[in-house]
């Protein structure tokens, strides 16, 4: 008799192997390990290689470039950060934490879809289709091109999907979804990898776009396996707290267009709509108070203003605490350390805490100037004009620097009203804005 062949499996990131271990090598999970039975290994060992191909390898002169084709989403935000619009046949994970909109958006937009006549069918394993229904009455998403079917088996979707012809497809969620050839439970890294290759598959054949509605963890990433975001062509996350208004969308992986554009929504009565006016959402032109100061960063092709908020105060512990909040912490202790080195204040003996307000992270240099305008701001409890905006990088020997898209950044503050601007060096385009040459972190206190 031949030995029975064992294999172990990491529920959080689908390593495999023969032996249990207590924690994961790859992902640093505990107790994340289940034996699959000799079916769950076959299906595996199948997914695993069905993606190969045995086709004969061509010369890339004798390939002939494929036209990507797109239709409109009728939603202005989201056919940016999808690249200009739906790719037919693309497979599409947009993942977020619970209440900030996933749902309401997918039905949203399946509903504007399916009244230019595209059949859309809406696969809901979390609700049934009378929820679905009283949202889809709020959101004015009723139309005779959408369907809705409350299933949770693959084999089902897949009989409705050859009952009719469909053009878009989404599926709420991939984690309560499962297949009955599968003995797993649904959710598991057998059942999603699987499911997810059976929805790429009937993607690229039926020429559907697809869209899957995953759940994030605590941490923040996508539940379930890493393999899930690999096998999807677009990755999106909701951001933004669901006691707020506004949500940003933001693309982390894009096969047919650019990752770094993001789209802003704002939820409303009649549901998650694209924001207008989003220049001014994002900081406060009334009120002048210590420790507040206006910057202006690049999100893709969009120009977006700032304002960054510092509070210093004197520490009553012996470690002093540094926090950001939607600023990198390790580039804040390096700003921290150059003002104390070469403006000489001392900020050892001081709590220091940054907040970029609503909710955007930055991920540039750009707010480097910013972040020691209203750090020294708060210190000496002066407030700063918000009529007045600092664009930098603050190197560590102190310099400040130029960064790409000076024009388009003083264009966006000049139709904002604002006159004044802090830059490491001038413009090549006029502007109505006064600019001050700011090339040194020592000319910022002379500037005050």
């Amino acid at each position: 008799m031949s030995k029975k062949k064992i294999l172990f499996e990491c529920q959080h990131c689908g390593l495999t192997t023969p032996r249990w271990m207590g924690k994961c090598t790859n992902c640093g999970a505990w107790d994340s390990f289940i034996e699959l039975n000799e079916h769950q290994q076959e299906v595996a060992k199948q997914t695993k290689s069905a993606s190969g191909s045995s086709a004969k390898a061509q010369s890339i002169n004798e390939i002939k470039e494929e036209e990507i084709y797109r239709f409109s989403s009728k939603n202005a935000e989201l056919d940016m950060v999808l690249g200009g619009g739906v790719v037919p046949g693309s497979l599409t994970l947009i993942g977020g934490s619970p209440g900030v909109g996933k749902s309401t958006l997918l039905l949203k937009v399946g509903g504007d879809i399916a009244s230019s006549g595209k059949n859309v069918l809406y696969v809901t394993g979390e609700e049934s289709a009378g929820q679905i229904k009283l949202r889809a009455n709020r959101l004015s998403a009723n139309h005779d091109s959408l369907y809705l079917l409350s299933e949770i088996r693959l084999e089902q979707v897949l009989v409705e999907l050859e009952h009719r012809d469909y053009d878009f497809l989404i599926i709420d969620s991939i984690q309560t979804l499962y297949s009955e050839n599968i003995s797993s439970a649904p959710g598991s890294v057998t059942q999603v990898r699987q499911i997810t290759f059976e929805l790429m598959r009937i993607a690229k054949d039926k020429n559907i776009a697809i869209f899957i509605i995953g759940h994030i963890t605590k941490e923040g990433s996508i539940a379930g396996p890493r393999v899930l975001e690999h096998m999807v062509d677009t990755v999106l996350y909701f951001e933004g707290d669901s006691s707020q208004e506004l949500r940003i969308l933001r693309g982390f992986k894009n096969r047919f267009g650019p990752t770094s554009e993001i789209g802003v929504f704002e939820m409303r009565g009649d549901g998650l709509v694209s924001a207008t006016d989003v220049a001014s959402r994002f900081f406060n032109r009334n009120s002048e108070q210590a420790g507040s100061a206006l910057t202006v960063i690049m999100e893709g092709s969009r120009p977006i203003i700032l304002e960054v908020q510092a509070l210093v105060s004197e520490s009553h512990t012996a470690n002093s605490k540094r926090q950001a909040t939607g600023f990198d912490t390790n580039r804040l202790n390096m700003l921290l350390a150059l003002l104390e080195r070469k403006l000489e204040i001392p900020l050892s003996g001081y709590d220091v805490f940054i907040n970029i307000t609503g909710g955007i992270k930055i991920s540039e240099t750009s707010a480097d100037l910013a972040i020691l305008a209203a750090i020294i701001s708060s210190f000496r409890n002066r407030a700063i004009s918000k009529q007045t905006v600092f664009i930098g990088e603050v190197s560590l020997v102190g310099d400040v620097r130029d960064v790409y898209g000076m024009d388009v950044r003083l264009r966006e503050a000049s139709m904002q009203n604002i006159s004044k601007a802090l830059v490491s060096k001038k413009p090549l385009e006029k502007s109505n804005i006064k600019t001050f040459v700011v090339d040194e972190v020592t000319k910022l206190l002379e500037w005050y």
